[in-house]
């Protein structure tokens, strides 16, 4: 009887175990997983993990985020802060569109201020939406070594 009782134990402790290691990878699945290379900031590349936070229409003020230019299909995003910038909001993000001029075949930036040149000027190469495709927040975490060309 005492094995019997001893064996029920270990089963109901692995199928326990078994169950809080399902759930939590359940939750780090929900919360976008490990982290990922995400963007450009200042010609270097930079890791992120993808949160299921949106502060879209929360009125939350444009100053309190940093804004993440999305290129388009294939490309990687371009964001203008990350830790240690002293106007940093600390991962809050607005995403913008980059609009491509007509023509124009869209290239990786690697920073922000090589696409703002791109759309400023008489003939500009892109056009950026003013209207924020999504706000969101989410960790910067520097990808050693991964500096653009």
């Amino acid at each position: 009887m005492d094995v019997k009782r001893a064996l029920t134990r270990r089963l109901v402790g692995a199928t326990v175990a078994a169950g809080m290691l399902a759930s939590a990878g359940v939750g780090t699945a929900l919360a976008g997983g490990p982290p990922g290379v995400g963007f450009y900031v200042d010609d270097h590349l930079y890791r992120t993990v993808g949160t299921p936070t949106d502060f879209s229409g929360t009125g939350a003020p444009d100053s309190s985020f940093d804004k993440i230019y999305a290129l388009g299909v294939g490309l990687m995003n371009v964001a203008e802060a990350k830790p240690g910038d002293r106007d940093f909001n600390g991962g809050r993000w607005m995403v913008l569109e980059v609009v491509w001029a007509e023509g124009v075949t869209p290239v990786q930036f690697t920073n922000d201020a090589d696409i703002l040149a791109a759309a400023s000027g008489q003939n500009p190469s892109l056009w950026i939406n003013p209207d924020p495709i999504k706000q969101f927040e989410c960790p910067v975490i520097p990808l050693r070594g991964a500096h653009a060309r």
